[in-house]
């Protein structure tokens, strides 16, 4: 009995075989196993993107003063403006646009411990597919930035309110150089996790 088990085992393993490209079926085959994709060299600047469809990996392509463009593959791109992205396309509906009325207290997050900034910016909204319903252009937003000491960190605290629209950013900054390393910001229909690398 136990023997027409094995028989059947063995059996049923070999039926994968002719079941296309199951790893059971490419070992029976004496194929050599798959060699896994290895991640892709980033050469320069890059951002690791989380909270879309699925996680991103943008590079650099354009840069003037603090303002930069960035793709991703499969056509994603982000525009910032220094840590903040400014727009988004490939990401589905949100941000087409930032304007920032004043300099940015973001670029100086020392700055902001112990006492708070209030800005005021206007945004464009972008609705799925293009659909002109979806479209917003123009939108006020009241904004209050403070900063906290956490370690070797400096977190920065954006609230910002406008008319039906209420979201809170956060920016984690080396202490000792300002540099914005992670965040996480609104961009619509989506709250994106950002890594500089």
């Amino acid at each position: 009995m136990r023997q027409r088990h094995t028989l059947l085992a063995a059996l049923a393993l070999l039926g994968l075989a002719g079941c296309g490209d199951t790893p059971v079926a490419a070992v029976l085959r004496g194929d050599q196993a798959a060699v896994q994709a290895a991640a892709p060299v980033v050469n320069g600047p890059a951002l690791r993107v989380t909270g879309a469809r699925r996680p991103f990996l943008f590079t650099l392509v354009q840069a003037s003063g603090e303002r930069r463009l960035w793709r991703a593959e499969g056509g994603a791109a982000l525009a910032t403006e220094g840590p903040r992205i400014t727009a988004t396309a490939g990401l589905g509906p949100g941000l087409d646009a930032t304007r920032l009325d004043q300099p940015d207290p973001l670029a100086d997050p020392a700055a902001l411990l112990g006492r708070s900034a209030t800005t005021r910016r206007s945004i464009d909204l972008r609705g799925a597919e293009g659909e002109a319903a979806g479209l917003r252009f123009g939108v006020a937003l009241s904004c209050r930035l403070a900063a906290v000491a956490e370690g070797a960190w400096l977190v920065v605290t954006e609230t910002c309110t406008g008319a039906d629209i209420a979201f809170e950013n956060r920016f984690e900054a080396e202490a000792a150089t300002g540099a914005v390393r992670r965040s996480r910001q609104w961009v619509g229909d989506a709250v994106l996790e950002v890594e500089a690398l």
